[in-house]
């Protein structure tokens, strides 16, 4: 779960920083799918280390 709420929250802060800087409908749609990637690797990694120190190594 941790990695789609990190996708998700990347996105919206991809599209975020996109306007902030003026971009158009195609760049703020660059910057959510870049933004949300990244983001998703790392929930993607914070879940395993969070399951490896649950589940006892």
């Amino acid at each position: 779960m941790i990695f789609f709420a990190g996708l998700l929250v990347g996105a919206i802060w991809g599209v975020i920083v996109a306007r902030k800087r003026g971009g158009n409908r195609l760049d703020q749609a660059q910057y959510a799918a870049g933004f949300g990637l990244a983001f998703g690797i790392i929930g993607l990694l914070v879940t395993v280390i969070v399951d490896r120190l649950v589940a006892g190594g």
